[in-house]
């Protein structure tokens, strides 16, 4: 179980995606925060601890990999999760170019995102931290 002190945010246009999402992650143990976008997520994260962030890739204003950009240039280093229903080779080399420790595919979410968390957490804690990126 993760520890209470814990914080995901999680940002999804889909609001079953972020039900669902908050009920895998709480159930774990973390402490979840809920964003139906990029926009909301950006005002609430600089104000905020956060540990991990859990980004959906498609989505309305801004993808997860141009919030993803945002986010490392407001200098926020907590690792961000893609998560996505499209799996291509090429959104993985560019979420990773944009500081995305792991995209993980939508329909695997309950077998590995609270893995990929954690280990996105261990990496960036790590001396040479972001080197796993990965699309699973």
């Amino acid at each position: 179980m993760a520890s209470a002190a814990t914080i995901v945010y999680v940002v999804d246009d889909d609001f079953g995606v972020l039900g669902s999402l908050r009920f895998l992650l709480e159930t774990d143990g973390f402490e979840v925060r809920t964003f139906r976008n990029g926009a909301a997520l950006l005002d609430a994260v600089a104000e905020n601890k956060v540990d991990c962030i859990v980004i959906d890739y498609k989505m309305p204003t801004m993808n997860g990999i141009d919030l993803a950009k945002k986010l490392r240039a407001r200098r926020i280093e907590a690792p961000i999760v893609l998560i996505t229903g499209y799996p291509d080779e090429s959104i993985s080399a560019r979420a990773a170019a944009s500081g995305v420790y792991h995209v993980v595919l939508k329909p695997h979410l309950e077998e590995s995102l609270v893995n990929h968390i954690r280990g996105a957490m261990q990496e960036s804690q790590a001396p040479n931290a972001g080197s796993g990126r990965d699309l699973r």
